[in-house]
């Protein structure tokens, strides 16, 4: 399930009134409360302060004085039609004097958490393979050139006796890198890891 790799901050204005969307990436409940009193703090003259939250079995939205299931439902709508996880929406609104209707205010915060989502940058957790292979210096040139075409990281390098390299896939390459090697490398399997990743979008 995606989660956000950062906070991030998005604003809207309709009708004249202004939207300041927050995301927070939270795995608990009371840091979600501190981080509300902290936009609260920050924006003290605000109308409403919208929430929806997806923290692992906490699943919660509240409309904060707006009419009821016109704004923290249609947030956490967005929430779980994303698949989000460990996330906190705070909506800060400040009114500019024409009403939204029903409908404006359901389209106006759904719109301003999908705003602030597609600005976003989205991870996703997934298992990769830790290998290490050693090598002569002479094929230093030859493995730089064919990580770098594969667009596999080196996760740690040492320059002993011999080379070591370390790196992270997420499928065995032990047939590809005896190929460009003729043979003279055999990868060892060092571990499975669980990593995020940015999650590339169009």
């Amino acid at each position: 399930m995606p989660r956000i790799q950062q906070d991030c901050t998005h604003s809207l204005e309709i009708k004249k009134s202004r939207f300041i969307t927050y995301l927070h990436r939270t795995s608990q409940e009371q840091d979600a409360r501190e981080f509300i009193k902290k936009i609260k703090k920050e924006h003290p003259t605000a109308r409403h302060y919208c929430t929806a939250m997806i923290i692992g079995h906490i699943v919660r939205s509240n409309d904060d004085g707006e009419p009821a299931g016109t704004a923290g439902h249609p947030m956490l709508d967005v929430l779980m039609h994303e698949k989000m996880e460990d996330i906190l929406v705070v909506v800060v609104r400040y009114f500019g004097g024409i009403k939204l209707g029903t409908g404006g205010l359901v389209r106006a915060y759904s719109n301003s958490v999908q705003e602030a989502l597609r600005h976003a940058v989205l991870t996703q957790t997934t298992t990769v393979q830790i290998y290490e292979i050693m090598f002569p210096y002479d094929l230093i040139g030859k493995l730089d050139a064919f990580f770098r075409m594969q667009n596999i990281e080196i996760i740690d390098k040492d320059y002993g006796e011999f080379v070591t390299y370390q790196y992270a896939v997420p499928s065995d390459i032990t047939n590809a890198i005896q190929e460009v090697t003729n043979g003279t490398i055999y990868p060892k399997r060092l571990q499975d890891k669980c990593i995020e990743l940015p999650i590339e979008r169009t």
